[in-house]
């Protein structure tokens, strides 16, 4: 167990993403660290000794943007070569040199996800030692990158006035188109085509947008070239706003954070831990996944990169255990996407969410708090019935007791307590996840074997710059999203579309925005997804009386439920070709594992007492709701596997969904039907043993 262990740093390299890092090596993958460790240190300095926020944004962006160019493949070639028809499969294995096909090189993992390199999550070297490198036209690109956001930073007082007043300088204007184009050629090298497109008809959107027909809603007098640049490059409601904030602050001090106790083994010891507290029944593989799924999520963050780490490691476990390859698949997928669900690193959507609430990021986790705890409910249910369903068996791991681990390496808990403590003590999230990471580093020396000398202090300050480029080419690129949006007042005349479709029923619009959130993830990443359903979707839900908070963790929890959504599902994708099981059936798995967490979030938006399961009100009521939640999931865990007659099953989900009303009579409802169910099982069962 120990052996297997060691390898969930090393496959935690699994990001987020469509295109896989390019592998570098030599003087270049070295040179790139060191501009990644340097802007990690800027991120750190910045906390202590803020800048404008505009400079700050830019100088990121101006960094970052450089090395998505030189760390991420273009595709291009083998479009071309696709387009002409020399495309032969049997030349995946030599492309051209910086330029491989992202979906077939031999450098891509699992699902898309890139293939390990020189460190942990970053592009390197491959195992070979092969490198590639960038070609002219990804150094011409880069060059580009950093010449149009250093040009304002060199007078950025006048920069912003000129913009502010609309009296941009051609210089101005072609350094705005550039950006433009760069960032869509950036946020599609990272994460494919989708969010690129939906980029491309925002803008134009807001250029022929006076050529619509004067009685279609959406129609709007129209922007030339100038006012969009203006209202995009030079002010922070476009390239520079909310998002790329939440990118250049918060996201990169935590994947830091994750870096350091990465490299300090906390990884390895989580994993140990959850195998060595569950080793005992039948059930305790499935059990020790979701514990381990919850403790990499700290580290990661990530749906799919906790997936794939969890999934080399558990997966022979699981196996060995007698668990079917498409169940196992789901337990991995479902064990992942709590990564991103998961307090205190929760993913990138909830710092926007905090952003735009203009709240702490404690009160976020907050909110977060006993839905996540219903989520892990909703599996551990699950899978103490599937246990006895499919005759799993107690499997002995060669790994320490849960007692000795914890006095040993327990002190890897210490940093993420201390984030917790900090913000309860008033500590912004930035300072409180600043400390936790220098403690962290300080506890490192206790383990030998993960002392964190200047090598590896470099080495994670890199990883966390270098993880975090995905996600600021997604964020940059959805302030064109948002700039537009905000230009043309396109999210309130879509919110009055979606209420007025909805003839105001609060139920039937909650519906409606579900089903729009979760068929956006499905083409873009989370975050994306999350900013688009944001702006559009969460005024309607407002509109009808739903406080801020309950719309917006609402919106999040079905763009973050996206990626256990057939017919993407990334997690369960990435867990399928872990297992090798059926990728649909692993997807099905999947959302049954994870059917709690769609229906939860009604709760907390349907009804009065909703806001109880975001930790508002009264303690009473929040423990009282609360309780009411758990009994609902039980519930709907028993309608999908628990009980063998049908009518048993529709009995127990009606049961579930009156109880999530979280009112007296429906509460009242939900339990007498819940009791009907469990009467007519027992009868069953009597007949049965007759």
């Amino acid at each position: 167990m120990t052996e297997l262990s060691d390898r969930a740093p090393e496959l935690a390299a699994a990001h987020e993403q469509e295109r896989p890092a390019r592998v570098l090596t030599g003087r270049l993958w070295l040179g790139v660290r060191i501009v990644g460790g340097l802007l990690s240190v800027y991120s750190l300095i910045v906390v202590f000794r803020p800048v404008e926020a505009l400079e700050q944004r830019m100088t990121f962006l101006a960094v970052a943007l450089p090395l998505v160019f030189l760390c991420y493949r273009s595709g291009w070639s083998s479009l071309v070569r696709r387009a002409r028809g020399r495309f032969r499969p049997e030349d995946d294995s030599g492309p051209a040199a910086g330029d491989p096909d992202p979906a077939t090189s031999p450098a891509s993992g699992v699902a898309g996800v890139p293939a390990l390199a020189g460190e942990p999550g970053e592009p390197g070297a491959e195992a070979g030692g092969r490198g590639e490198r960038p070609g002219v036209a990804d150094w011409l690109l880069a060059a580009a990158s950093l010449a149009v956001l250093v040009y304002p930073l060199l007078d950025i007082d006048a920069f912003r006035d000129r913009g502010s007043g609309s009296a941009l300088t051609s210089l101005d204007l072609a350094a705005g188109v550039v950006l433009t184009v760069l960032l869509l050629e950036a946020v599609r090298r990272t994460v494919g085509w989708a969010l690129t497109i939906i980029c491309i008809i925002f803008l134009i959107y807001a250029f022929f947008g006076a050529y619509l027909p004067i009685t279609w809603p959406i129609g709007h007098r129209g922007f030339d070239i100038s006012q969009i640049v203006s209202q995009l490059y030079t002010g922070t409601e476009g390239f520079f706003g909310v998002p790329l904030q939440v990118a250049a602050s918060y996201i990169i001090l935590f994947t830091i954070y994750g870096a350091v106790l990465d490299f300090s083994g906390a990884s390895k010891f989580f994993i140990d831990l959850s195998f060595a507290a569950f080793r005992r029944s039948r059930s305790a593989p499935g059990r020790t996944v979701t514990l381990a799924g919850f403790l990499l999520g700290t580290v990661s963050g990530s749906g799919v990169a906790t997936t794939v780490s969890l999934g080399s490691v558990a997966w022979p476990v699981l196996r060995r255990a007698g668990y079917p390859r498409e169940p196992a698949g789901g337990i991995l997928a479902a064990g992942g996407i709590g990564a991103i669900l998961s307090p205190p690193t929760l993913g990138a959507a909830a710092f926007i969410i905090a952003e735009l609430l203009q709240v702490s990021y404690l009160e976020v986790l907050l909110y977060a708090t006993i839905p996540t705890l219903l989520y892990y409910l909703g599996i551990f249910l699950a899978i103490e019935i599937d246990s006895r369903r499919f005759g799993t068996r107690a499997v002995e791991v060669d790994a320490p007791g849960a007692g000795r681990l914890l006095l040993r390496f327990g002190y890897h808990f210490s940093s993420l307590i201390l984030i917790i403590v900090l913000m309860a003590l008033d500590r912004s999230a930035f300072q409180s996840v600043v400390i936790a990471t220098a403690i962290a580093f300080a506890l490192s020396f206790l383990d030998p074997a993960h002392r964190m000398g200047p090598r590896r202090v470099g080495e994670a300050l890199a990883k966390g710059t270098l993880e975090v480029l995905p996600v600021t080419a997604v964020c940059a690129a959805a302030g064109i999203i948002v700039g537009v949006i905000t230009q043309t007042g396109l999210g309130l005349n879509l919110s009055s579309i979606i209420v007025d479709v909805a003839a105001g029923n609060l139920l039937l619009t909650t519906l409606l925005a579900g089903v729009a959130v979760m068929l956006l993830g499905l083409a873009v990443p989370v975050t994306a997804s999350f900013i688009i359903a944001a702006v559009i979707i969460r005024p309607a839900l407002t509109q009808l009386g739903v406080s801020p908070a309950e719309a917006y963790m609402f919106v999040f929890y079905y763009a973050v439920l996206s990626e256990v959504s057939p017919p993407t599902a990334l997690s369960a994708v990435a867990a399928a070709a872990i297992t090798g099981g059926n990728t649909y059936k692993t997807m099905m798995m999947t959302w049954r594992y994870t059917l709690p967490a769609f229906l939860v979030p009604f709760a907390f938006v349907l009804t009065p007492n909703g806001q109880a399961l975001l930790g508002q009100g009264p303690i009473g009521t929040v423990l009282l709701m609360a309780a009411v939640s758990a009994v609902a999931v039980a519930a709907l865990a028993m309608a999908t596997g628990g009980l063998p007659g049908i009518p048993e099953r529709l009995l127990a989900a009606v049961a579930a969904v009156l109880l999530l009303f979280l009112e007296p009579v429906p509460i009242a409802a939900g339990l007498a039907v819940l009791a009907v169910s469990a009467a007519v099982h027992l009868i069953r069962q009597r007949r049965h043993r007759t």
